[in-house]
């Protein structure tokens, strides 16, 4: 099978695409033919050595997947030949990654694609889909709420922007230029406003002038005396990136806000978990309250144009990608 994968750890151009054996589904696994797949920030930093994870070499990149059930593990009973299935958690913990034609998968990872949705956005779904779902259930968000999202066009932003609409909240949040800004109305949201040209504190304040009861933030390096600021009385932050950032916190305005901060990783979910996230996601899709964002598809012979891309955009801001990067085999 043609494959996407590295020999070790390093930049973009290690990735090669060429010829690998056919993976054989173990108990437990079925064998996917990939429809489609999408790139992450988390895949450019396993692949970069960023992240110290046990990885098989060759390495075949990539979590998130959408495709056919090929074939049968032993003991497998979720699936059967023929059914449409998408999921992410590859090239994690020592599994192989999505970046192939087929790809052996625990199914306890795989969750039915509706009828109607296409691997494509299926694929783009996946783990940006139960990153905002895990953050949103655990922040409680309820009806009625204001949820902030400081980035609301890029792929875990824009997936929160219509999780959190679709769940009964007021929704604001920013874009880096008048075109992104005009998406978000379009996603769901509430009020949105240009970072680069506009005063957001002054609009946030007029928007939630008793103070924002969610702030999720999709920045690397975050302002936490802004966020705790805008923040209302018993508020909640979801923190979702800046592995290595080390910014300063305001303790004392925090405290005395009753405030609570989340920070979580989407892969430290359990299987049930991501099962119920997985859950609500194909009902949205179906309603079609859930659409994924996605910026540019490729063919998976330019993985490696497609990691640079992805990397430019998350390490170094450069504002030309704004969804998710989709490829197909």
């Amino acid at each position: 099978m043609k494959a996407a994968f590295i020999r070790e750890t390093g930049p973009a151009t290690n990735i090669v695409y060429d010829e690998l054996p056919t993976p054989e589904p173990a108990a437990g696994q079925v064998l996917v033919r990939m429809g489609a797949v999408s790139v992450n920030p988390i895949d450019t930093y396993i692949r970069a050595g960023g992240i110290k994870m046990q990885i098989p070499l060759p390495f075949v990149i990539g979590c998130d997947l959408a495709g056919t059930v090929e074939r049968i593990g032993p003991t497998c009973s979720r699936f059967k030949v023929g059914d449409r299935v998408w999921g992410s958690n590859q090239g994690l913990f020592g599994r192989q990654g999505s970046f192939a034609e087929f790809a052996a998968v625990d199914e306890q990872w795989l969750y039915p694609t509706p009828a109607g949705v296409s691997d494509e956005n299926a694929a783009a779904v996946a783990l940006v889909g139960i990153t905002a779902h895990l953050g949103l259930h655990r922040a409680a968000l309820k009806p009625g709420e204001t949820l902030f999202v400081n980035g609301g066009t890029g792929g875990v932003g824009s997936t929160v922007v219509q999780m959190a609409k679709a769940m009964g909240a007021r929704v604001a949040t920013v874009g880096g230029s008048d075109e992104k800004v005009r998406l978000c109305p379009k996603l769901g949201a509430d009020a949105a406003w240009n970072y680069k040209t506009e005063d957001v504190d002054a609009k946030l304040k007029e928007f939630a002038p008793s103070g924002v009861n969610v702030w999720w933030e999709t920045l690397r390096d975050a302002n936490f005396d802004r966020s705790v600021g805008h923040l209302a009385m018993r508020g909640r932050m979801v923190l979702m990136a800046g592995r290595d950032a080390r910014p300063q916190f305001p303790v004392g305005p925090f405290y005395t806000k009753d405030l609570t901060l989340i920070g979580f990783a989407m892969f430290n979910a359990a299987p049930d978990e991501q099962r119920a996230a997985a859950e609500d996601i194909n009902r949205w899709l179906v309603e079609g309250k859930l659409k994924p964002r996605i910026d540019r598809v490729l063919p998976l012979s330019e993985a490696a144009a497609a990691h640079q891309l992805q990397q430019d955009n998350t390490l170094d801001k450069k504002g030309t990608l704004a969804g998710k990067i989709v490829l197909k085999p």
